[in-house]
């Protein structure tokens, strides 16, 4: 990943617009890292420590306490390892930048491989990135849906 480190004003702290547009990069490239299920990629997206949150529910394999760049990345590929992925979907409908926070909202939708049930719901993402890294990662999604997607 080469994403720029924020402009600064004569050795000052970097301007607000340069931090956003570096956020911006940041997330960007994690969704193109995340639709190319690149674990690579994705580990090289986030902190060492990430401060992960999504509601955990034991009914799905894929939703679980994550806080380090390895298992965020992972997360990919376990949700592959549940879903169809020719079912996936998702789409963000607003993608909005402030200094070190991005937030996402959409829609996503899937197929879960076990049961054959589907899932749909809107999402919202929270992201914050620091030093070209995300360091917070907080999902809020339809899991009722998800988790009765799983259920047997």
């Amino acid at each position: 990943m080469s994403v720029k480190s924020p402009a600064t004003n004569a050795g000052s702290a970097p301007t607000a617009s340069a931090v956003a547009e570096a956020t911006r990069a940041v997330v960007q490239e994690f969704l193109a890292a995340r639709l190319a299920g690149d674990t690579e990629r994705l580990a090289a997206v986030f902190a060492d420590e990430v401060d992960w949150v999504l509601a955990e529910n034991p009914a799905v394999p894929w939703i679980r306490p994550r806080s380090t760049a390895a298992e965020c990345a992972a997360q990919v590929t376990e949700l592959t390892e549940h879903t169809v992925p020719e079912d996936a979907r998702a789409s963000v409908d607003t993608f909005l930048v402030d200094g070190a926070d991005a937030v996402l909202m959409g829609h996503l939708s899937g197929t879960v491989r076990a049961t054959g049930k589907s899932f749909e719901g809107p999402f919202a993402l929270h992201l914050t990135v620091e030093d070209g890294r995300i360091t917070r990662h907080r999902l809020y999604e339809n899991s009722l849906s998800i988790a009765e997607a799983c259920a047997r």
